[in-house]
Parts: structure tokens; C-alpha cells; sequence
């Protein structure tokens, strides 16, 4: 499945369902400088708005649409770039029908081209397996930021590859420094390679006084 239409319509299921299946394909993106492909470990699903079908407490869009998290709303196949802790983007792909939030966060990947650029945009990293190990460093080697957010995924300077047969060892569990119940056993929707050595380490998050406490992810 390489094409952008089976591909969209694949992606416009669940994100529950789709992230397992998108572990082994390999996102590229063709910048002024160069391409930069990775090949996806690790992902996280994130679903809709407390009114939604799919509520989730982990997610941007729990308290409805805002201009930053748009991009969850729209069509399949398009980013939605993120910016954190005043440093770090993080990506994700769009999931499901427009007008229904839900996307993928890409977590960790294997750079499969474009070792050289990825290393000169990650000039600290130590060794090949740590060059998108984690969500901000998948999103720097890819040289991409909020500027990419809508922007489609499936078309140039960008592309989309299924791997050639799903992932025969995959494992399960909750998300990566969620705060709140979102990132609990009872959202166990991070999915990664089981074994692989570009995954990164989980993390829980730290706990937040209530009163300041927002989703921690998309």
C-alpha cells in the first residue's frame, strides 16, 4: 500500500487499530537539503474530545478544537506538528474521517536514509539507534516542525510506505509521560517493535497539580 488513496483509506479508521499495523513503514520527507526516511518503532494513538465517541483524557483535542490542534480534525493523512517544553516538536499522523479527531504520534524510528543530514540536525547523538529514539528526535532528524502541521503527509515533499507484511512481534502498553488517567493500563494504545533497539524508554509522568494540568499528548 504505497499509493495516497488505498493509503488515506486506510488511515481513516481507527487510530487504535492503525498504529500496530503502521509499525515497520517508513516516512520520508524530501526537504531543500535532502531526504531523511525513517522506518517506524513506535507510535501512540490518541483519540477525540470528551463529547466524542472516543473521549480521551490523553489527548489535544479532549477540550474541543483550537487553532493549534486543527490539524487532528482534518482530513487522513496530514500532520499535526507540535511544539513542547519550549525546545522540542513532536509528529503525528492524522487518523480517521475528517471531522473526527485521532492521529498517531510517531515515537521512535530507524533512520534508513539520510543518515548524514538527520546526524548533522542531530549533531549529539551517540550512535545510529539513538538518532530517533523519541518523539522530538524523530521529528528533528525529519527536519520537521509546526510549520509542517496540515500540510499532507501522503504527497510531496513527503511519502508514506506500508512495510510488506505486518509486524509479527508487537507489544502493547500505557503512553509515554501522560499525565492523568489518559496515561494509565487503561489506555494501553503506545505500540512498539517488540526487541527493537531504536524504542525508546518508557517514561510515566510526573504528577501536576490538577489545577494546571493539561493533556500530555496529542
Amino acid at each position: 500500500m504505497t499509493t495516497s488513496g488505498p493509503m488515506r483509506q486506510f488511515l481513516s479508521g481507527d487510530a487504535r487499530e492503525i498504529a500496530p499495523l503502521l509499525l515497520g513503514s517508513v516516512l520520508t520527507h524530501m526537504s531543500p537539503e535532502g531526504p531523511v526516511a525513517v522506518r517506524i518503532t513506535e507510535l501512540e494513538a490518541y483519540m477525540g474530545p470528551v463529547d466524542s465517541l472516543h473521549p480521551d483524557p490523553g489527548s489535544h483535542t479532549y477540550r474541543g478544537p483550537t487553532r493549534r490542534n486543527a490539524p487532528m480534525f482534518g482530513p487522513a493523512g496530514h500532520l499535526y506538528v507540535y511544539f513542547t517544553y519550549g525546545m522540542h516538536y513532536c509528529a503525528n499522523i492524522v487518523c480517521g474521517p475528517a471531522g473526527h479527531a485521532s492521529a498517531v504520534l510517531l515515537r521512535a524510528g530507524e533512520i534508513v536514509e539520510g543518515r548524514e543530514l538527520a546526524l548533522e540536525r542531530r549533531p549529539t547523538s551517540k550512535s545510529a539507534k539513538d538518532l530517533a529514539s523519541g518523539p522530538a528526535r524523530l521529528a528533528t532528524a525529519l527536519g520537521l516542525t509546526t510549520e509542517d502541521s496540515g500540510r499532507d503527509a501522503l504527497s510531496p515533499p513527503f511519502g508514506l510506505a506500508m512495510p510488506p507484511a505486518p509486524a509479527a512481534h508487537v507489544s502493547a502498553g500505557p503512553r509515554v509521560g501522560v499525565a492523568g488517567h489518559g496515561g494509565t493500563h487503561d489506555y494501553p494504545w503506545r505500540f512498539w517493535l517488540t526487541g527493537d533497539p531504536t524504542v525508546s524508554r518508557y517514561k510515566a509522568a510526573k504528577a501536576r497539580p490538577a489545577r494546571t494540568a493539561d493533556p500530555a499528548r496529542p
